[in-house]
């Protein structure tokens, strides 16, 4: 059903909108918690009522300033601006405007007229604050245009075969059997991946239930296979966080050797053992760092070593677009120091002759090349630099991420 369907016959869809967006910029509240909170305001909702609903809010957080600048709306969310946002957001969306009084201070003509004016401006035209958009020019150059682009548009739906328990190949027949997800391809330059072209609840299905994928994006899944895991070795996640590299790397060491995943949220871990359960995983064992000693009794112990960094976060915002409004540049240099500090403490859990890729889910050098460069500046001689990749959303139509694979010799 279409949008206008919606708009004309059940105003509580766009009552739900407008509370999960003042949620997200007067309350702070993350634009995947505000859509959860509606949703489970609503149980009663079936599955396209369910994806109007996140698919309107995500895509008006995603184009925040275009809307508020073309609809001169910048200020409170007051019930009034609210609906000058929707009606702007369906005229940008190619939409004709439903007959209601709800839409009458908005004009067509002038909306298109200032969507057209401000559309010629780049950090207005993809919805970004002006830091942002400078520290972009500054440390991607020429390409920040195509990459900003890329970052506020749509994302797909990736999943990753669990090769423990089925190939991708099977995968896309099990889920056209029992879902219909007939749109669907293998990624070529990530083994694992299955991307969907529509979006789908895909947790209720048989399939997830039993384990059979997890849903991760094509470029976060190349990290594990950087890591370059062996069935037997003795492998830490040192950043696990929910476990979904680490239930990658289980795969990809057959269910044979021993994973240990360590992040300082207990709760992420214990979210880790159940996902490790559904996936039929037996060699992860979690330990919660709730002190330096955690990491140092486990010193020159490690195979290979993941190092999968807190970081700005800024090569998923076409996941997460409400975090560029969060972001500061302070929050980006306290974040970039935590990631020397792990550096620099977590790096000789790896064994000498053994490996460790360290990883960002940003598109800034600043946080992946500089890093290691100051890292290998560091350690001196001790550490050999392998390789490194990066991919991009405009190139890889996939999350910004950044992997640098580096050699303990000493």
């Amino acid at each position: 059903m279409t949008k206008n369907f919606y708009l004309k016959h059940h105003i509580y869809h766009i009552k739900a909108i407008f509370a999960a967006l003042k949620d997200v910029f007067e309350n702070n509240v993350f634009a995947d918690k505000a859509i959860e909170k509606v949703m489970r305001a609503n149980k009663k909702w079936d599955v396209r009522e369910r994806s109007f609903v996140a698919d309107v809010t995500y895509d008006m957080i995603r184009n925040w300033r275009l809307l508020n600048t073309s609809a001169a709306t910048e200020g409170k969310l007051t019930d009034k601006n609210l609906w000058m946002l929707l009606g702007t957001y369906l005229i940008f969306d190619g939409y004709e405007l439903p007959e209601s009084e709800y839409f009458r201070n908005v004009t067509e003509k002038k909306v298109i007229s200032q969507l057209e004016k401000f559309s010629r401006i780049r950090k207005i035209r993809e919805s970004v604050p002006d830091w942002l958009d400078v520290l972009g020019e500054q440390e991607l150059g020429k390409s920040w245009d195509k990459t900003l682009r890329a970052l506020n548009q749509r994302p797909s739906m990736v999943l990753r075969a669990n090769s423990l328990l089925i190939t991708p190949k099977e995968l896309q027949q099990k889920l056209e059997e029992e879902e219909q997800i007939m749109e669907s391809a293998l990624v070529t330059w990530s083994p694992d991946a299955v991307e969907l072209k529509f979006p789908r609840n895909v947790f209720r299905t048989e399939a997830f239930h039993k384990g059979l994928f997890e849903v991760q994006d094509a470029a976060s899944q190349m990290v594990s296979e950087y890591l370059n895991v062996a069935p037997g070795m003795r492998v830490i996640d040192a950043c696990a966080g929910a476990g979904g590299k680490t239930l990658h790397l289980a795969a990809l060491m057959k269910n044979k050797g021993r994973i240990i995943a360590m992040d300082v949220k207990e709760n992420k871990l214990a979210e880790l053992k159940k996902r490790a359960t559904r996936a039929e995983v037996k060699i992860v064992e979690t330990r919660t760092i709730d002190s330096s000693k955690v990491v140092k009794r486990l010193k020159d112990s490690a195979d290979r070593l993941l190092l999968d960094v807190p970081c700005s976060g800024l090569g998923v915002l076409r996941r997460n677009p409400d975090s560029k409004w969060k972001l500061s540049l302070e929050e980006i240099e306290r974040v970039k120091g935590i990631q020397r500090e792990i550096l620099k403490n977590f790096s000789d859990m790896t064994k000498v002759g053994g490996k460790m890729v360290y990883a960002t889910c940003s598109i800034l050098p600043g946080e992946g090349e500089e890093q290691v460069k100051w890292f290998l500046n560091e350690v001196g001689d001790r550490w050999n630099f392998a390789g490194e990749k990066r991919y991009l959303p405009d190139v890889h139509h996939a999350d910004g991420f950044y992997m640098a694979l580096l050699e303990r010799v000493k």
